[in-house]
């Protein structure tokens, strides 16, 4: 059980409202929903955050994404299933989902993600990093567990996040998302 129902504060659903129009710009660009959901996944992965891991691994096999590659994602260094635009995506989300070890993002990580993405896509996957990992930080402050979500609700979740009401079992990134 989460520590607080956010939803039902005041601050939390305005400023989820606004986290719901980010994502909605995103899901926009350019940047191929593959690679958000692979994007989602990875960073979920590295902050430990089990509602985030459980819709996107949901909405990437219900998208369409093999068994195989969602199985490998963790290990996807060690893999000969992710393309080289994938494997730049995954190599720039480790290094900005983990900037507090002190090390920034290298410049060959950068240019090489510089060489598979124009600048409207880099910049839609920097922005993705960057929501992911602030949906992962609020889901694992507030203990929000995986494994109630089901996709096929995904509407009804934006709906009452865009509302500011309380969607059921809905995690922060779900109702967002």
């Amino acid at each position: 059980m989460a520590r607080i129902n956010a939803l039902s504060t005041t601050v939390m659903p305005k400023f989820v409202k606004y986290i719901v129009s980010a994502n909605r710009v995103l899901d926009q660009s350019t940047l191929p929903a593959s690679i958000d959901e692979l994007v989602n996944i990875r960073a979920s992965q590295i902050n430990g955050c089990g509602a985030c891991l459980d819709m996107h691994i949901k909405d990437a096999a219900a998208a369409g994404e093999s068994p195989l590659r969602l199985s490998l994602v963790a290990a996807w260094r060690e893999t000969t299933v992710f393309t080289d635009a994938e494997r730049a995506a995954l190599e720039l989300t480790e290094q900005a989902t983990r900037l507090a070890d002190g090390h920034g993002i290298d410049d060959a990580v950068w240019a090489d993600a510089a060489a598979h993405f124009d600048d409207e896509q880099l910049a839609a996957l920097v922005a993705r990093i960057s929501l992911i990992n602030a949906f992962n930080r609020m889901n694992v402050i507030l203990q929000e567990k995986g494994g109630s979500y089901d996709p096929a609700h995904r509407a009804a979740a934006i709906a009452a996040a865009t509302a500011g009401s309380d969607p059921a079992h809905a995690t922060l990134e779900r109702a967002a998302v």
